[in-house]
């Protein structure tokens, strides 16, 4: 007997899913949760994207002084 092929999901699919359920289905504290989990996820790209312009940052001090 063959094991079921798993689908692998594509980036950013999971959030996309997400955005799309019916909010009606929930009740007052799953949504209250649910804001907690998403505030948790805005700190933590923007925590993410301000590694990523650190290091950019970084790098464009580098190679511009090495330009001069």
């Amino acid at each position: 007997m063959e094991e079921p092929v798993e689908t692998r999901l594509g980036r950013g699919q999971r959030l996309t899913e997400a955005v799309r359920e019916d909010l009606e289905l929930f009740g007052i504290s799953e949504l209250e949760e649910r804001i907690e989990v998403l505030r948790a996820e805005v700190a933590r790209v923007q925590a993410q994207i301000d590694r990523k312009a650190a290091g950019r940052a970084a790098a464009d001090a580098l190679f511009s002084s090495r330009a001069q």
